[in-house]
């Protein structure tokens, strides 16, 4: 096992980690830039390492400050997290070459699924169904020939792209021109790459991933599936687990899809095999995330395996300690994520927390980087905690999860507390009959409501500011950014919680959510 471990990550993430490695009894490195000196997991790793200014670019995408952390401080293994350099093939390769261990798949590997297009033929090659689409490049002059084939509505794709950057939906013919040079603009500034393709847009689909594990040794499981289609954006907001939508039948061939795709590319470590599954419960491969998962503690909840540990463990060169007989699903795990926003226009807002009383009991687990005087700020990743329940059965974890947030108290900032409660509670989850697009619905309904309220009385209601103008959707969570940061560096206040010395400063979430260090995705 590892003398030393290095976590090239912060927050909450960063402090699961080493959560892990403390119980088994590895020493830990944490590293922070200027804004995190005062962070938790910078307190709780047994040694901590600045890495430089409050930009991501100079900290937490600096591979070569991150190389020199380990070397100096004797870590002989790197886990990466999720975002930053977590899916960054660069970055892997950097950590073989300066014999330090990656917590992670083979750099080519990573490299081959990262690319979206590649990885569809190779997924094809693995006996995957796909969505109907294109496995090349797209050029200007070809799209709409191509759309044509395809048929109306279209999904324009980054090739290199993540977290709902530079996808978006095309209705008609003749707004794909502008929509896919818009796509361009968006996947140039934050991948480094304006490669476009084109996929058939499957409307009211769900979004069900496959959690996979693979050693070293040709040994791999499934830790079976998570249902996240509820999702603002292309952005993932609520995951359960199991899928309560699905037949044992389509289970199955989930899981096999899984397994088959993660032989053919001689996939090690933890990994997520992404499919859509239509109205007709047909399903298609969508793309493999090659790092830990946000949602992998309701695994965990459902399965008692701890994922961090396993990483470790095969990133160590053991075998997996088991067999795909050996694992059971056992009752059902809900996740929330809590944001820092408005709920009604859900544009991100800046404060520093006051006071915290943190949910607990049966079947709770909060994973959060929070005490009295954490600052959101401009720079990153603005996620504050993921609020998971665990039940005997559905019902009971939904009823457990709504009051688990009915309890979290956070002072002084704005949080979507109130979206997801609608959410939970809305019959369209209560029932199971969700998709990607149920959120937008919802969401729409609670704006016009707002407006509602604003046309009747005047103002909006308690506790908003400022005007709910329509952000659209399709532009998606760089635009939402983009107008706080308008807003806030002109001195008017996006949400009640935010004050003066914490306004949106130059180079902030907009350049974190857009522009990227060597080819590492945005950790939004």
């Amino acid at each position: 096992m590892f003398k030393k471990l290095l976590i090239a990550n912060r927050g909450e993430i960063a402090c699961r980690v080493i959560r892990t490695a403390r119980r088994m009894d590895i020493p830990t490195v944490a590293v922070f830039s200027d804004a995190d000196a005062g962070a938790l997991h910078v307190r709780q790793a047994d040694q901590s390492y600045r890495l430089g200014p409050p930009s991501a670019a100079e900290s937490y995408l600096n591979v070569q400050r991150i190389l020199e952390a380990a070397k100096r401080t004797g870590a002989d293994a790197i886990h990466p997290g999720y975002g930053f350099l977590s899916q960054n093939p660069a970055f892997a390769t950097a950590c073989q070459e300066a014999g330090v261990a990656f917590v992670g798949p083979r750099p080519s590997v990573m490299q081959a699924m990262g690319d979206k297009v590649l990885a569809r033929r190779l997924a094809k090659e693995a006996g995957l169904p796909l969505v109907p689409g294109v496995d090349h490049e797209v050029s200007d002059a070809e799209a709409p020939d191509i759309a044509e084939v395809l048929g109306f509505p279209v999904m324009v794709k980054a090739a290199e792209g993540g977290g709902g950057i530079g996808v978006r939906i095309v209705q008609r013919p003749r707004s794909l021109e502008r929509v896919l040079q818009r796509a361009r603009t968006l996947a140039q500034g934050a991948f480094g790459s304006a490669r476009m393709y084109l996929e058939r847009y499957v409307e009211d689909a769900s979004h069900v991933e496959v959690q996979v594990l693979a050693d070293e040794h040709g040994n791999a499981v499934h830790l079976f599936e998570r249902d996240c289609s509820v999702q603002r954006r292309h952005q993932k907001v609520v995951e359960e687990t199991p899928c309560a939508k699905i037949d044992p039948t389509l289970r199955q061939a989930l899981y096999d899809a899984a397994l088959a795709l993660v032989r053919h590319i001689g996939y090690t470590n933890a990994g997520t095999v992404e499919f859509l599954v239509d109205r007709q419960r047909r399903f298609y491969f969508l793309e493999m995330n090659t790092r830990l998962q946000v949602e992998h503690g309701i695994t965990e909840m459902v399965t008692g395996l701890d994922l961090v540990e396993l990483q470790l463990r095969i990133a160590a060169g053991e075998p997996l300690p088991f067999r795909q007989s050996d694992l059971r699903s056992n009752g059902h795990a809900i996740e929330v994520r809590l944001y820092p926003e408005e709920p009604e226009t859900f544009l991100p807002v800046l404060g520093t927390l006051k006071s915290v009383d943190v949910p607990s009991g049966d079947g709770i687990r909060v994973d959060s980087a929070l005490f009295p005087g954490y600052e959101v700020t401009p720079y990153y990743e603005p996620m504050l905690a993921k609020v998971m329940a665990w039940g005997e059965d559905r019902d009971i974890a939904i009823e457990r999860l709504e009051n688990a947030l009915r309890e979290f108290r956070l002072e002084g900032l704005t949080v979507n507390i109130p979206v997801l409660r609608s959410v939970l509670g809305d019959p369209t989850f209560r029932l199971a009959t969700y998709d990607c697009d149920t959120l937008t619905k919802l969401t729409g309904r609670r704006r016009a409501q707002h407006n509602l309220h604003t046309a009747v009385s005047g103002s909006p209601p308690p506790g908003l500011d400022g005007d709910d103008s329509e952000i659209d959707e399709q532009d998606g969570p760089e635009v939402t950014a983009a107008a706080a940061l308008a807003l806030a560096l002109a001195g008017v206040k996006t949400g009640a919680a935010t004050s003066g010395e914490a306004r949106w400063r130059q180079g902030g979430r907009y350049e974190q959510l857009v522009v990227v260090n060597g080819g590492g995705r945005s950790p939004w």
